[in-house]
């Protein structure tokens, strides 16, 4: 399950060392440690992971044994992208391996993105596995990624490395084995201390449209 620590004022959640797979509990315990990171005072905030993969992103098997809760879920899982989408901090998500449809969407969420250069994959595998976007997760993605990346990424169920989404601009920058949260906080740092109901006011207003359509069904 996810932990929480600190590199200073920069608070940084682990989201595991599995598939990180996003369960009720999970998204309980994501939110927790948001809720405490901002009590907190943090300065800014840096997801990671401790295994090959980020997040694998929505959990299958609970939607499969619990699927007359499949509305409730969903509108949980937008809620945490719209939080962290307008999070009153700045955000890099530090991918250290592979990043899957909703484990995708949450980096994106993210105001920066690190990945590791030589293994991982970032991918949107919703046309392949016929599951098609939400109209809050179409606009997500639409927020943060230009209309041509949007394309190559949404409609292709293509799989980037770090280079190939370096050169997209789905990430901000790449970074050695090792080396992944490193650089996530190293961006994080010259920022310093941001005011946070200026930043949250900024970034609530630069995605509206995304946060009305992730939680138009909450």
């Amino acid at each position: 399950m996810p932990d929480l620590d600190y590199h200073d004022k920069i608070a940084v959640i682990d989201l595991g060392g599995e598939e990180n797979r996003f369960s009720p509990e999970f998204l309980d315990e994501v939110n927790t440690h948001l809720d405490t990171a901002l009590a907190d005072g943090a300065a800014g905030l840096v997801t990671t992971a401790s295994g090959k993969f980020y997040s694998n992103g929505l959990d299958l098997d609970w939607l499969g044994a619990n699927a007359d809760r499949t509305p409730w879920y969903v509108s949980r899982v937008q809620a945490l992208f719209a939080r962290v989408l307008t999070l009153p901090i700045p955000t890099v998500a530090a991918l250290p391996g592979h990043a899957f449809g909703a484990g995708a969407m949450l980096a994106i969420a993210h105001d920066y993105r690190v990945m590791r250069a030589d293994r991982g994959y970032f991918c949107f595998p919703e046309v392949d596995i016929r599951i098609p976007f939400t109209p809050g997760m179409a606009a997500l993605v639409q927020a943060k990624l230009s209309p041509k990346t949007a394309v190559a990424s949404m409609t292709t169920g293509r799989r980037f490395g770090g280079s190939d989404a370096s050169a997209l601009d789905i990430v901000d920058a790449t970074a050695a084995e090792g080396e992944v949260t490193t650089a996530a906080i190293a961006m994080l740092a010259p920022l310093g201390e941001k005011d946070q109901a200026t930043l949250g006011a900024i970034k609530n207003t630069m995605f509206a449209s995304a946060v009305a359509a992730l939680t138009a069904d909450a």
